[in-house]
């Protein structure tokens, strides 16, 4: 993966920009990426969390990535601290009243997020865009429940979001165009590029790599191939960086599956969403991937071992 290209960092963009404010709930793995973006790019951010604990350790992820980018010189020291500057960590969900746009980076659970957003309708400011990073939701389900849907986007970063360019801007039946156009000109304000989908299943990216991965485990479940020899037929046939078995084992078993069952749930006639056998065998078996050590590989760290 490339280092990210000091394109990234759009400083001083903040005073045409309708967007001046950015709440981000969750500082884990993609929320501190959000806010650490969204803070280089100008923006104040407020990111929540439950705990305090929770906020320390996404500040530190954040620290550790913008030293990381001064020691390469993709930023100034000056440019890094200014950012950090910018950034509120609070456990307070008050404090996220007066945002002008609230991301969700939370866990994937519908009637989590649902809860959070319809709590959101009740706090923030009626001028506030809400946005979920959800990879596989109904967006307009979250916007029902904040009792605002016309004001409800998907912005759907990629892992690690200091160095994906890619954001998926997803536009539900009710969002009104004023919205869905300062949602993507967000996107473009943080260096990502950003693509336009409707509210379906997986949106772009998703909706057409998560079945091809499946299609892979359908191959194993026949006896076609094994892992290894579909993961080197398409990084050597195909240039991919990954395999699928790989990659799956990078996402989590469980998580792979969780997207499955909700679409097939949803479409049960469509066959490229049904989850295949060997994958609700292994994660059964608790083998998750790379977090627990053993998927479809074993992993010694962030290395197949």
């Amino acid at each position: 993966m490339n280092d990210l290209d000091v394109s990234l960092f759009y400083l001083g963009i903040e005073e045409d920009m309708t967007i001046q404010t950015v709440g981000v709930i969750g500082c884990g793995l993609m929320g501190h990426g959000i806010a650490q973006v969204s803070a280089v790019a100008g923006h104040r951010v407020v990111v929540c969390e439950e705990e305090q604990e929770a906020i320390d350790r996404g500040m530190g992820r954040i620290r550790k990535s913008l030293d990381k980018l001064v020691e390469k010189e993709k930023v100034s020291a000056e440019d890094a601290q200014a950012a950090l500057g910018r950034i509120q960590g609070t456990v307070q969900f008050d404090d996220l009243a007066d945002c002008d746009l609230v991301v969700e980076a939370i866990i994937e659970d519908l009637e989590i997020k649902k809860t959070l957003f319809a709590k959101l309708g009740e706090t923030c400011k009626p001028e506030t865009i809400f946005a979920s990073n959800t990879s596989s939701f109904s967006v307009g389900d979250m916007g029902k429940a904040s009792g605002r849907p016309e004001r409800m986007v998907g912005l759907h970063f990629f892992n690690p979001v200091q160095l994906m360019k890619l954001v998926e801007v997803v536009k539900t039946a009710e969002t009104s165009d004023e919205v869905f156009a300062s949602a993507k000109a967000f996107g473009e304000a943080t260096g990502k590029v950003p693509v336009a989908a409707n509210d379906t299943p997986g949106f772009v990216v998703n909706r057409l790599l998560v079945p091809y991965m499946a299609d892979a485990m359908r191959m194993v479940d026949r006896g076609d191939a094994t892992p290894a020899d579909i993961d080197a037929g398409m990084t050597l046939g195909c240039g991919y960086p990954m395999g699928p078995f790989k990659l799956t084992d990078y996402v989590g078993l469980d998580t792979t599956l969780s997207i499955l069952e909700g679409w097939h749930a949803a479409d049960p006639e469509n066959v490229l969403f049904e989850p295949p056998a060997i994958l609700k065998q292994l994660v059964a078996e608790g083998k998750l991937g790379r977090k627990t050590g053993e998927g479809f590989y074993k992993w010694d760290g962030d290395k197949v071992a």
